[in-house]
């Protein structure tokens, strides 16, 4: 027997929400962390380090993110690993990160006139010196727009979790559906807790391109 949609289902709804917050926050720290690293590997005076670089960041970039979450969900099993769809779901959210955020940070690195490297070097600070004091601060100006656009991809792409049976919002909203049978209303309330949160990262992107622009002219 189907029972109308009230808001007791929202209520359910919010505590999906809070899933998919937390899901798109461990994407981003622990992705973050780890492309880090991948940028500093790109921009390495190692070839080797840049090839592996590069080629993590394609191969990454080239699977989707679904196909990640199936390898790991499904395919971990197959060793005698049993993992949670939670575990599953961020260990192919954070892979998924860090492999654009990694590009973004390469290529903004790189962006840092050659000759701020040049100076860095005429004082003779060390490599670490030159990277924390000198590159580092200009790269993250032009790292920040592109990233929190980005966040608005890793909170979007956290809904696939619902397919490995996370109970993310889209999830939650796919069994409310089942019990309600009005699929209108209750994705339209998904798609609204998605904007409130996607929209304002949106603008806080489009607002930092405004700033650093002025800031270059």
């Amino acid at each position: 027997m189907f029972t109308s949609f009230s808001w007791i289902h929202v209520e359910v709804l919010l505590v999906g929400l809070w899933w998919t917050v937390v899901l798109s926050l461990i994407s981003f720290v622990f992705g973050g962390l780890l492309a880090f690293f991948v940028a500093l590997a790109g921009i390495s005076k190692s070839a080797g380090l840049r090839a592996a670089a590069s080629t993590y960041i394609a191969l990454v970039q080239g699977s989707p993110v679904l196909i990640l979450m199936f390898l790991i969900y499904f395919g971990l099993p197959v060793f005698g690993i049993e993992v949670s769809s939670l575990f599953a779901a961020s260990v192919a959210m954070i892979v998924f990160s860090s492999a654009f955020l990694g590009a973004i940070w390469r290529g903004s690195l790189l962006s840092v006139s050659k000759t701020q490297w040049e100076a860095a070097d005429c004082l003779a600070l060390t490599g670490w010196q030159r990277l924390f004091l000198v590159i580092l601060p200009q790269a993250v100006k032009i790292a920040t727009p592109p990233t929190v656009g980005f966040m608005v991809q890793i909170v979007k792409n956290t809904s696939l979790a619902s397919i490995i049976g996370m109970a993310e919002v889209t999830y939650i909203g796919k069994q409310i559906n089942a019990s309600t049978f009005q699929p209108f209303t209750t994705y339209l309330v998904i798609a609204i807790f998605y904007f409130a949160i996607c929209y304002p990262l949106s603008a806080l992107s489009r607002r930092f391109e405004r700033i650093y622009s002025v800031s270059h002219h």
